[in-house]
């Protein structure tokens, strides 16, 4: 008698995600016997205009501010390889940790935090604007690639762990087809036409992306703080665990360049993250003892999380990142000129809509009115960070001709 080959999903465990269990999309479609439906969705993501507009959206440095510098592109990169990394070794589902990574800041506007704030601010009459709400509306609305139906048609789990990757978004079991106003935008939009169960943690995959983000841009926002000379090394000791790290590589290599210290401390403090992250969520795990994803989805907690040693010393990065590298008087600078930029566009094609490019003017009602403003919103929400630059010089630089 032959032996019965494992599959993949035999190999997960059992509260991990598994295409075979998915509740599917909402427009069913016929599965491949090549991919899954978690390998499809990814596929989707790499494939959309959505994702391919990272490559020029602003990380921390404005896109000609240096080569080297992270965009949102390549940090969305790197949160993929660490989501996946840490679900393989967890036997999760890569492939659906890996989708949400991909993902998870497709809905950002041009010029990161500073672009995302003046949106809502200009769109607080009109029911606000979050970039999470707006990562779900893109891949369910605003991407145009399929005939049969509206935006990329993604699994269940995969707007879920969009949705709610951060943890529950309301306090308590909702009607989907009365959202409450509490809720931002896209979220109220869509529900009613799927549940996303919002009153829930998201999978253990959706959790490790999570996290992996915190990684991610904790450690290379660093990375490109000292590469850019915004601080130094001796400017970094006040943080625990770093400090730990910074003496070990500077006993270890005291002869090497700055540059190479720099990656040396930079895959420490990645390393380190990932493994007491690994550590406490085995042991929160096993506490919870979950046979199946609904386990995890109910919890009480996370069940992916960091220790409190390194929660305390992530706090505390993050503390001085803020300090020292976000509020640094040349990203107020470049920060500054962007606010203006988002400001002056939004401001001009909700009072001209008939400005906006064809097909988006079609799609706006009256001047100043809430269809145009969620037009303007969506339209400024995916512009880069350089067609922006372009589109603000076509309309107020006075001396240009050509539009």
């Amino acid at each position: 008698m032959s032996e019965k080959l494992l599959t993949y999903e035999d190999t997960l465990a059992s509260y991990a995600c598994k295409p075979s269990q998915s509740l599917g999309r909402l427009y069913p479609e016929p599965e491949t016997a090549s991919r899954s439906c978690f390998q499809r969705d990814r596929d989707r993501v790499i494939h959309s205009s959505s994702f391919r507009r990272l490559k020029h959206k602003t990380q921390v440095f404005v896109y000609h501010e240096g080569d080297h510098y992270r965009t949102r592109l390549t940090h969305s990169l790197e949160v993929a390889q660490i989501a996946r990394s840490v679900c393989r070794t967890m036997h999760l589902n890569e492939d659906l940790g890996e989708t949400l990574a991909l993902a998870h800041d497709l809905g950002h506007p041009p010029f990161g935090h500073v672009g995302e704030v003046v949106l809502n601010e200009r769109m607080k009459e009109y029911d606000g604007f979050d970039h999470n709400a707006q990562s779900l509306r893109l891949l369910t609305r605003l991407e145009h690639k399929y005939a049969s139906f509206e935006g990329l048609n993604m699994t269940w789990e995969t707007l879920e762990g969009l949705a709610k990757h951060n943890g529950p978004l309301v306090d308590k079991a909702i009607n989907p087809k009365k959202p409450p106003m509490s809720l931002s935008f896209g979220f109220r939009d869509y529900l009613p036409e799927q549940d996303l169960m919002l009153h829930t943690y998201a999978s253990a995959e959706a959790q490790v992306a999570s996290l992996a983000d915190d990684i991610a841009y904790s450690s290379h926002d660093l990375d490109d703080g000292l590469r850019a000379g915004l601080f130094e090394f001796d400017e970094l000791m006040s943080i625990p665990v770093v400090a730990q790290l910074i003496d070990e590589v500077m006993l270890t290599y005291p002869g090497a360049s700055r540059d190479i210290l720099i990656h040396e401390l930079v895959r420490r403090i990645i390393n380190r993250m990932v493994a007491d992250m690994m550590v406490e969520s085995n042991r929160r795990i096993a506490a919870l003892n979950p046979t199946c994803p609904d386990d995890i989805r109910n919890a009480d907690r996370p069940v992916i999380a960091f220790g409190r040693n390194m929660e305390a010393a992530v706090k505390g990065l993050k503390a001085f990142l803020f300090e020292r590298m976000y509020r640094h008087y040349l990203v107020n600078r470049m920060g500054s000129k962007a606010k203006r930029v988002v400001t002056d566009l939004f401001d001009l094609y909700i009072c001209e809509p008939e400005c906006l490019p064809t097909e988006w003017s079609r799609r706006a009602g009256a001047a100043n009115s809430q269809e145009t403003a969620r037009v303007v919103a969506d339209f400024i929400a995916g512009m880069t960070d350089r067609f922006a630059f372009h589109e603000h010089a076509k309309l107020f630089d006075l001396s240009r001709v050509s539009l």
